[in-house]
């Protein structure tokens, strides 16, 4: 039995279909925990934090999330917060290892985005790398900044964001 082309090309595309993002209850920033929460350790080595994380990824079969950015960025720490909403938590955890690099004013731990060819300055924080922890490839290529204004999302914008990388 040959099926036509158009149902075929469908079925294709729900095989390749990203996971759903959870549907939140919280739809703006305001509604996060206070005080923001300050993610950056400033004294972590950046390397062996994307090593151990790309290692559990690895094992686990989910995706590495590298966030880069800084405890003064106010966009930073709003991504932080609501990466840790009771609604999107446990959801990140199942398809995430999530890595977290300070990179200080753009003049720390710069050697990380370099191995994945960000060899010049970032372009923006909070900067998000979708890792393919087998290749070590980003797949998140042409995006990694699109949380850059993460105050003009809401977290269901978020949650949408993430979701299109999980399969």
């Amino acid at each position: 039995m040959r099926l036509p082309l158009l149902i075929l090309a469908g079925i294709a595309m729900a095989a390749n279909a990203a996971t759903p993002a959870p549907r939140l209850k919280e739809t703006s920033f305001e509604q996060l925990a206070k005080p923001l929460p300050l993610p950056y350790d400033e004294d972590a080595d950046a390397k062996a934090v994307v090593a151990r994380a790309r290692a559990k990824a690895k094992a686990s079969g989910k995706l590495l999330l590298i966030d880069f950015g800084g405890n003064w960025c106010l966009d930073c720490r709003i991504l932080a917060g609501t990466m840790d909403l009771p609604g999107l938590k446990p959801w990140v955890e199942k398809h995430y290892v999530e890595a977290v690099v300070n990179v200080g004013r753009f003049d720390k731990n710069l050697d990380v985005p370099a191995h994945y060819g960000f060899t010049k300055r970032l372009e923006g924080v909070p900067s998000i790398l979708i890792v393919d922890p087998k290749t070590d490839k980003v797949i998140n290529v042409g995006k990694t900044t699109a949380l850059a204004d993460a105050r003009s999302m809401s977290p269901q914008g978020l949650a949408d964001y993430l979701a299109q990388w999980v399969r």
